[in-house]
This record gives structure tokens, sequence and C-alpha cells, in this order.
């Protein structure tokens, strides 16, 4: 399989945790979106919508992160990112949903690069735009895991799931607005506990071959 990603990229970072935590190996195919890659016809052709990730299985290309690693579930169960109860599936899923829906959206490079062309937005502007963001989010997603008394080590029980997934991309972000995060220990203790393991250590950015 070919994996097409930007190492900076938290959508691809998300994908890449995934993929380590299901034990699937892949080409790494570097789309450099500091030159604007994504929108050379040759990417193009592999994703229309021109956003990094994608995923090339051998018998067709996949796009949109959630639905890759839904597809990775799903194809792959085993170790599960979902755990088996109903409702323990739909709260892991809504911290996903958080961060995926409600935080990245307004903190990916598209937004952000509208932000300083069409605005005139400088980088302490968008520092603080990115900021306002991610803790309206923190804010919520650690008073609902501190709300959980059999949370465990991670977001949810003593295993990754999907809600981890999903935020350690957003945590690495937040590190590079320089946002203060000690605001939030228990997201905090959970970003300890997740780069313990190699699958989150191996898909950090700065681990990629496209981040020299």
């Amino acid at each position: 399989m070919k994996l097409y990603s930007f190492f900076r990229s938290s959508t691809s970072h998300r994908l890449r945790i995934a993929l380590n935590l299901k034990g699937i190996a892949t080409d790494y195919v570097t789309v450099d979106l500091r030159v604007d890659e994504q929108q050379q016809d040759h990417f193009k052709a592999v994703n229309p919508q021109q956003l990094v990730p994608a995923l090339d299985t051998g018998d067709k290309v996949m796009i949109q992160s959630p639905a890759i690693i839904e597809w990775l579930e799903e194809k792959h169960p085993t170790p599960a990112l979902l755990p088996a109860g109903t409702d323990d599936r739909a709260h892991v899923r809504a911290l996903a949903a958080m961060v995926g829906c409600d935080i990245h959206p307004l903190n990916n490079r598209r937004v952000l690069q509208t932000l300083r062309k069409q605005f005139g937005a400088n980088e302490d502007a968008v520092n603080a735009w990115c900021a306002t963001w991610i803790s309206s989010g923190f804010d919520a997603y650690e008073a609902l895991i501190a709300a959980d008394a059999q949370r465990g080590r991670f977001s949810f029980g003593d295993t990754p799931t999907l809600a981890d997934v999903y935020l350690i991309p957003q945590v690495e972000s937040a590190h590079r607005f320089k946002m203060d995060l000690t605001k939030w220990p228990l997201i905090m203790a959970v970003e300890k506990a997740c780069m313990e393991l190699e699958a989150f250590q191996k898909a950090a950015p700065g681990q990629q071959p496209d981040a020299a």
C-alpha cells in the first residue's frame, strides 16, 4: 500500500498512528504542502479533493482519514480501536469527533492560509486563532475524560482507541502553535501514555522521511 502523506499534516499523522497500531506497513509518498504539491495535476489525479492523506490499497485509492480509519477497523479488527460496548463506542467516537470535526477543521492549512492571505493575519494572530479553538475543544475533552471514572491511562480504558488516534496529532499541533498545555493535565497524561508506545513514536511528524 502507498500512503500519500505530509509529515506535519494532522490528518496524515492520525492515519499513520492507526496504521502503526494495526501493524500495517506502507510505502510513504511525500506530498509537500509547503510548495502546494497537493494542487499539482499528478496528485489531483490521486485525490481530486487535493488533500492528504490518501491510501492506495492496490485495488483503489481511499481518501478522508475518518473513512480510511473506519475501513482499517473493519478490515483489520485486531487490535481494536473501538471498545466492545455500543455506548462505549459512541463515547469514543464522540471524543474523536470533537477533534476531527470541531477543532482541526478550523486550524488546518487552508484556513490558516486564508487568514494570512485574504485577511492579513500575522503569525501572532494566526496562533491566537488556533489557540481559541484548540482551547475550547480541549476544555470539553478534558471534562469528558475527567468524568469517566473507569478511564484508565488513555482517553478510554487502558489501551489506545480511536480517540487517542485523533487527540495526539492535535496535541502536537497545539505544541507547534506555542500553547501552554498545563491547564489540561489529563490530556497531557494521555499524551505521555501514548508516546511511550512505538506506534505513536514512529508516527510523529519529526520521524517522517519528509521532515528533514
